[in-house]
């Protein structure tokens, strides 16, 4: 059971990391404030530190992850696109991005009570993921 609920933790936070580094990429190009794009940038960069812990352990148990559901990356595109074209500025950017925060904590959250058996070192992967989210959507609160 331990491993079992390990590897699917695991395959969320991947799928999480995916979605959260998608969705900064989507938007990058757009930011004119240039804090904002190096708050963007950093949270990308530990999003990819992150995913490397990750990818090792998901080799050692010989799993290939999990991309991200593409109903819900599909949606999130058109999300974004719809928002950006009505009006693209970095208030709606932040506002964007700080959405998609707040679902990878609640999903992560959900996942870390739903995987219980999963190892402390896995569930300490997930809990630091899940800090990275709330703290990208704090640092960027100034900009809503």
């Amino acid at each position: 059971m331990i491993e079992s609920d390990t590897i699917k933790l695991l395959r969320e936070c991947d799928s999480g990391i995916k979605m959260g580094v998608s969705a900064i990429a989507e938007v990058f190009d757009y930011v004119k404030d240039e804090e904002f794009k190096s708050v963007l940038e950093t949270c990308k960069k530990d999003h990819e530190k992150l995913k490397e812990e990750i990818q090792e352990l998901l080799d050692k148990y010989q799993d290939e992850g999990k991309n991200p559901n593409p109903m819900v990356k599909g949606m999130s595109w058109m999300k974004t696109n719809m928002k950006l074209m009505m009006k693209e500025c970095d208030t709606t950017i932040a506002d964007l991005i700080t959405d998609g925060c707040n679902m990878g904590v609640k999903s992560l959250n959900r996942y870390l009570n739903q995987y219980k058996a999963a190892d402390e070192f896995t569930k300490d992967i997930t809990k630091r993921l899940i800090n990275q989210e709330e703290k990208l959507a704090i640092q960027i609160r100034k900009f809503l």
